[in-house]
């Protein structure tokens, strides 16, 4: 993607009578990708009603979490937005329709955001992690900040839960030191890479 450390991963979908098959991700080529080992220590799944937004969310780093998010069922639009104070693309948010039919997938390093829009009724993500989930660690930004400006095209009221719709605007979190800075994020890409 145009943010740095994020990926669009699209599969090789084989068909046949069947049906169809697709290998979803392959750690040695992901890693080799990403520039480190991606090691998955939690897989998470969410269902989600037509017109659900969940996040924008982050993890604290430390102790961070890379992600690598897949639509398993139905049809969302992912969202990554680089929160990384200091980054050249700070703020910048890329979108992609994933749904189980494509199969493509969204890897996004420690320091970037994720949400998305629930397209369809039960839509099914499916969440591999680098890190387990450390209570207190979460980050929660407004998905609706006009200053970030996601392209949501909603056509219906969205469904929130409570924390996502009293999250803080990008400059209040930044404000509040509670964004991860781009230098220390770049220190632990390398030391991941480092072993």
């Amino acid at each position: 993607m145009t943010i740095p450390n994020a990926y669009r991963i699209t599969p090789d979908r084989h068909h046949d009578l069947r049906g169809h098959f697709y290998e979803a991700f392959r750690a040695s080529e992901l890693s080799d990708a990403i520039g480190y080992p991606f090691v998955v220590r939690q897989a998470n799944y969410s269902s989600s009603r037509r017109h659900t937004v969940r996040g924008i969310h982050a993890t604290a780093l430390p102790p961070g979490q890379a992600k690598l998010v897949t639509c398993v069922r139905g049809a969302v639009l992912d969202v990554v937005i680089d929160l990384r104070v200091g980054s050249p693309t700070y703020g910048m948010v890329e979108t992609t329709r994933q749904d189980e039919e494509s199969g493509v997938s969204v890897y996004l390093a420690d320091g970037l955001g994720h949400a998305f829009l629930a397209l369809t009724d039960d839509a099914c993500m499916n969440y591999l992690c680098s890190e387990p989930y450390v209570p207190g660690t979460m980050l929660e930004i407004d998905p609706f900040d006009p200053e970030i400006g996601i392209p949501w095209n909603l056509t219906a009221e969205p469904v929130m839960s409570a924390k996502d719709a009293g999250a803080p605007t990008l400059a209040a979190a930044a404000a509040a030191g509670l964004l991860p800075m781009y230098t220390d994020c770049l220190a632990h890409y390398a030391a991941l890479k480092a072993g």
